[in-house]
């Protein structure tokens, strides 16, 4: 079926000058004069050391299939055989028949046709990677309970069987460097691992820390800023007042002008800022945190995806990692808080903005208990509903303080 035809001497002559005239310090290719190597039939040789191959998925695999572009896999490694589908014996069609699929039995098949030690050789030239192991944590039969534990991770087990993430160094520098396809890194990054200490993103120490937030900072910080755009929304009401960034003090110094009347003409965009949140929150962790379906497949955006959410679900259950460091939020704020000071008068924008922030609080020490608390009945059926999310089924269930965008979009998840 696939790749027949004996390299010649003279070929074989022309592949010994190439490599020498690439590799001058390297030994022969072949040895002796003209002799092959010779594996025992239909055994591989291995990958050469100087190509570096990715790690694909039987998805990968299969999306190729085409007389440009046909992928096959044999015992691991995957095959393009594109360039090779005009010259083969056995005409194109029988190739294109099996593209995207696994060739083993097809070439060991000898009523169909016998390869030769040739066709297993020939077939070296054209590997393009291997496929990888999945680690199967996420189930659709998995069961939240109220002492949910899972056991801690094998760093060493992990990596040699899986080949994606040494959780024992840096896991930035090796997303940067990936050589995994985007279809193995969502098979993998969402696959859950555990330990009972965070993994290093960073190796300099002044950079890890700024990945790493204790819960109660985010309230520490976003709620005095909250308070603060709730009475200059109040204030503004009455008068024309000085920006945040103009005067941060500036509610301080005017408390006296402050009435119930404010009080209740600000509280309305104070609730529509909760409500704003929730959209916000739904919106953000379905179609920025799980766009998946439209990364590219390159590795600068499967490191930006690893770090702005692939972390949380490759390691759930880091209690560092549960709540959002504060420079993200920072950034992550920006368009949001423009937006609102364009479209609505400041007073207004203001009182949206305290009520959103508020909520994100709520949002994130929520977030946080979700994982590693105790709770209430209520909050107990979000705790299910969210750990489901990451063990049961990562495409639903993205409401995490409410399940309210769930229902009116139809992601509800069934636990």
């Amino acid at each position: 079926m696939l790749l027949v035809a004996r390299p010649s001497d003279a070929g074989r002559l022309l592949c010994q000058l190439i490599h020498r005239a690439n590799f001058p310090k390297s030994g022969p290719i072949f040895k002796g004069p003209f002799r092959r190597l010779r594996p025992s039939r239909g055994q591989l040789l291995p990958m050469a050391p100087s190509r570096r191959v990715r790690i694909l998925t039987a998805e990968d695999v299969a999306n190729h299939k085409s007389a440009s572009s046909c992928w096959v896999t044999l015992r691991g490694k995957v095959y393009d055989v594109a360039g090779f589908i005009p010259d083969h014996p056995g005409g194109e069609d029988l190739i294109l028949k099996h593209g995207g699929t696994d060739v083993e039995n097809i070439m060991n098949d000898k009523d169909s046709h016998s390869h030769s030690d040739s066709a297993y050789n020939m077939l070296e030239e054209y590997v393009i990677g291997r496929l990888g192991t999945e680690a199967m944590t996420v189930s659709d039969d998995w069961e939240a309970t109220d002492d949910f534990k899972p056991e801690d991770t094998d760093s060493a087990e992990d990596f040699a069987k899986t080949q994606f993430l040494d959780l024992r160094q840096p896991l930035l520098k090796q997303m940067w460097h990936a050589n995994f396809s985007k279809s193995f890194y969502l098979q993998q990054v969402h696959q859950p691992r555990h330990l009972k200490d965070s993994a290093r993103l960073f190796g300099p120490d002044i950079l890890e820390a700024c990945t790493r937030t204790v819960w109660y900072v985010v309230p520490m910080i976003w709620l005095p800023i909250a308070f603060n755009l709730f009475i200059r929304s109040m204030l503004g009401f009455t008068q024309p007042i000085p920006s945040f960034w103009t005067h941060p003090l500036y509610p301080l110094d005017h408390v006296s002008f402050l009435t119930l009347g404010v009080f209740l003409k600000t509280l309305p965009w104070f609730i529509l800022g909760n409500l704003v949140w929730t959209l916000v929150e739904y919106g953000m962790h379905r179609f920025l945190f799980h766009i998946d379906e439209f990364l590219p497949d390159k590795p600068v955006f499967l490191t930006l995806h690893f770090l702005l959410h692939g972390i949380h679900h490759y390691m759930p259950m880091d209690r560092l990692r549960l709540v959002m460091p504060p420079i993200l939020f920072a950034i992550l704020q920006v368009p949001f808080t423009q937006l609102g000071y364009s479209v609505v008068p400041t007073p207004i924008a203001n009182g949206i903005i305290s009520g959103a922030f508020t909520f994100y609080v709520l949002y994130d020490c929520m977030h946080y208990a979700l994982h590693h608390t105790m709770l209430p009945a209520y909050m107990r059926e979000m705790k299910k509903y969210h750990l489901a999310h990451h063990y049961k089924n990562f495409e639903l269930g993205f409401g995490v303080t409410s399940k309210i965008w769930d229902y009116v979009f139809n992601t509800v998840l069934p636990v």
